[in-house]
């Protein structure tokens, strides 16, 4: 794929929530594009718009108005979603959890099982696999929620507060995973944060406040 390839553009893309005056406007008139091989932290304070950004990215939800368009190279398996919340399975262990998506596209299990055990030991997860969701704590859930998107190697990581739930040295080793996966594959990662020590690690870094992706003129 062209190393530069446009995978996701956002043009004046607007998101509301409800109708009238009830109406939550969660996202203004953004614009954005995300190429192969970007590194971009999204900064701002929880209920800036920043999740509600990424699910408009991941095509989760449709904008309001505008358009937000994906290049047409760029499949449903190609877009990793690492959520807020750690959303694991109840009834499959963690090994299972992390291999879904891959068995969900008709990988081998025993080679979607390799690949869950590989992405789990680059989060230090790897000691988990055999115990359910239940039996770890929410700080693992969101390490074994970030692996099992790396277990995909998607060309778009979508990180949603990867590193909120986790202590610093744990935090540290999940973005260091997943700066390290998008490396091996020239995939392009986008992370919301409210951490300005997450966001210096990323190339770029643009701001949301009130639901608006500010310029760098407007933040400077």
């Amino acid at each position: 794929m062209p190393s530069d390839e446009v995978l996701v553009s956002c043009a004046d893309a607007a998101l509301t929530f409800g109708r009238g005056p009830q109406a939550v406007v969660a996202v203004h008139g953004a614009d954005l594009e995300i190429r192969a091989g970007d590194r971009l932290a999204v900064v701002g304070p929880s209920g800036s718009g920043k999740s509600s950004l990424l699910h408009l990215l991941a095509g989760l939800e449709q904008p309001t108005s505008g358009t937000v368009t994906r290049a047409a190279s760029l499949g449903p398996s190609d877009i990793g979603l690492v959520f807020q919340g750690d959303s694991l399975i109840p009834a499959l262990n963690v090994a299972e959890n992390t291999a879904l998506p891959l068995v969900l596209n008709d990988r081998p299990e025993g080679e979607a099982r390799l690949c869950s055990l590989a992405a789990l030991a680059l989060v230090d997860a790897a000691d988990l696999a055999d115990r359910l969701p239940e039996e770890i704590s929410g700080g693992q859930a969101q390490r074994v929620a970030a692996a099992r998107v790396l277990a995909q190697a998607p060309r778009l990581i979508l990180a949603d507060e990867p590193t909120g739930r986790l202590d610093h040295a744990t935090g540290t080793r999940v973005l260091d995973a997943l700066l390290t996966a998008a490396g091996h594959t020239g995939a392009a990662l986008v992370v919301t944060t409210h951490d300005p020590t997450v966001a210096a690690r990323l190339t770029v870094r643009r701001s949301m406040r009130d639901g608006r992706l500010l310029t760098p003129e407007e933040v400077s």
